[in-house]
């Protein structure tokens, strides 16, 4: 089996003197697509500003493709290939969506920009009719694909996405699920940091649930989705 290209073993993080994170160990190998399942507030959003360098971690060791990278700075972990989409989108609302775009290979892939947006407009062509115009006067899927695509431009090795459904109508939600498999299947592995626990299971080779900053279940998609305590740890049931 190949090497992983993201692990993390006993991860601790948190805020002034409270720890969300407390204890983590994971793994995502090449290829694959790792679920994070969790409800708001149990450290899904602290793990990956974790994983992404803009919070330290307290303890623990973050390896992506073979390298230390819990001291690296975000520009640093980018420019490796580990590369986030956010929670929330933070597109620049002001920027076009061509400038938008751009932004995505300012510290990788620069030199292959002109490839990587043929790349992207082939994958959504709702951007490539809305090149000039402003980011934020377009929808809230659209503005999701933006963000996607602006993710896409640093040709990751590894793409962290954080609630890419959240806020989407549920025709959008089965799009954006159906655009995460199709990256998949050209070899991109994927961080799916989601609420939406059944339809993240169904892409999903292999899952994690957290709680209170644990991962308290594990396994592969189709081993969560039959497990009858997922229920009561996801929803207190």
């Amino acid at each position: 089996m190949a090497d992983p290209i993201l692990s993390i073993s006993g991860l601790v993080a948190g805020y002034g003197g409270v720890d969300v994170l407390r204890g983590l160990d994971m793994q995502v190998s090449p290829g694959e697509i790792v679920a994070v399942l969790g409800s708001n507030g149990v450290g899904k959003t602290t793990l990956n500003k974790t994983l992404s360098g803009v919070l330290r971690p307290r303890a623990g060791v973050i390896r992506f493709d073979g390298a230390d990278i819990q001291a690296a700075s975000p520009a640093a972990i980018v420019e490796a290939g580990l590369i986030h989409v956010p929670e929330g989108r933070k597109i620049f609302p002001d920027m076009s969506v061509l400038e938008n775009l751009e932004l995505g290979s300012y510290r990788r892939a620069k030199a292959r920009r002109a490839r990587n947006l043929e790349r992207v407009f082939a994958t959504f062509p709702r951007l490539l009719e809305r090149t000039n115009q402003h980011a934020g006067t377009l929808s809230g899927g659209e503005q999701q694909m933006l963000a996607i695509g602006r993710g896409l431009m640093g040709e990751p090795r590894l793409l962290i996405l954080d609630e890419p459904s959240l806020g989407l109508s549920p025709l959008l939600v089965e799009e954006m699920f159906g655009l995460v498999k199709t990256l998949n299947a050209e070899g991109l592995a994927i961080l799916l940091v989601e609420q939406n626990v059944m339809q993240s299971l169904d892409l999903a080779h292999r899952a994690y649930v957290l709680e209170n900053g644990a991962f308290v279940l594990s396994g592969t998609g189709a081993e969560l989705a039959a497990n009858p305590d997922l229920e009561k740890t996801y929803l207190g049931m």
